[in-house]
């Protein structure tokens, strides 16, 4: 059972020549299931998530969230979702105690009736929970919020970002609160730019420019990248840049960390030791080391983003 369907959502704002969301064709969530959105900044998550948590209509095409229409139900659905923005957008002047029962108030909740769906969250913040809120430290905000958008149970819980500037403490948390709400039935759309992420998702939509480039289980779309792909390091390694997307054979090259991961053209019947030779000899290098490794999913983005 479907627990969220997408057919041909589409939205754009003034005078921009592109669309922030254009999705063609048919998308559809599982009721239970993780489901993470990935792309950087501008790719059009944000758009996307308020269009689905009835904050703006689409331009064109349709959504439901639990067959409910997003523009004819919107205000049902607002009782069974939950939404946590990406930007702090709980009241900094009341403190952590004052927040929660407010917005549980506002679904007709009392905190004691739900604390079952928060407590394993709620049980850190309890020491601070006189404290202003808006005195809490990122992860602690991150944790309130999350509260926040539990408390009145909903079945349906989107989350944009909420990993953008916590700790990675925080962050591991998070997930793991998110998988044992998966685990007791709860559908989760959770949108992020950090691709490590996504490893911890049941099924990944890659967006860019307002557009799904593909829509898989991680493993999945980690096993579809059709390339030999290399990690390659030298002394100088801005030249290295230049010099290793002028190879013939390099169909791209893009920098990953502290080194250079490239993708080589298909069929390119060239060595690792081949590179290398040519990197010291042809081009002045020194300190090469070259590496074929396998695909992460950021190399699957990138690889996908230009096509």
């Amino acid at each position: 059972m479907d627990s969220i369907t997408i057919h041909n959502l589409k939205k754009s704002f003034g005078r921009h020549p592109l669309p922030a969301v254009d999705l063609e064709g048919d998308f559809a969530v599982g009721k239970g299931e993780l489901f993470g959105i990935i792309g950087p900044d501008g790719a059009g998550k944000t758009t996307l998530f308020r269009i689905l948590a009835t904050l703006i209509r689409p331009d064109e095409g349709t959504a439901t969230v639990e067959g409910l229409d997003i523009v004819r139900d919107y205000r049902t659905i607002r009782t069974i979702l939950g939404y946590m923005p990406g930007k702090f957008s709980l009241y900094s002047d009341l403190s952590v105690r004052e927040n929660l029962e407010f917005f549980a108030s506002v679904f007709g909740k009392d905190i004691d009736s739900n604390s079952d769906m928060i407590e394993n969250i709620y049980c850190r913040l309890r020491p601070f929970e006189k404290r202003k809120a808006g005195n809490l430290s990122g992860g602690m905000k991150q944790k309130l919020a999350l509260c926040c958008s539990l408390i009145h149970s909903p079945s349906v819980l989107f989350l944009d970002e909420p990993t953008t500037g916590v700790d990675p403490s925080s962050r591991r948390e998070l997930w793991e609160n998110l998988a044992e709400l998966r685990d007791r039935g709860m559908t989760i759309v959770v949108s992020t730019a950090y691709m490590d992420e996504a490893d911890r998702c049941d099924t990944v939509a890659m967006m860019k420019s307002g557009k799904f480039l593909t829509v898989d289980s991680p493993s999945d779309i980690v096993a579809q990248f059709d390339r030999r792909l290399l990690s390659v390091r030298s002394d100088d390694m801005f030249r290295l840049l230049h010099d290793l997307r002028s190879m013939e054979t390099v169909e791209k090259c893009y920098t990953f960390g502290d080194t250079h991961h490239v993708t080589l053209k298909d069929g390119a019947d060239v060595s690792v030791d081949g590179i290398a030779g040519r990197l010291g000899s042809e081009y002045g290098h020194t300190g090469v080391t070259v590496r074929e490794i396998s695909a992460s999913l950021e190399d699957c983005y990138m690889n996908l983003g230009d096509k």
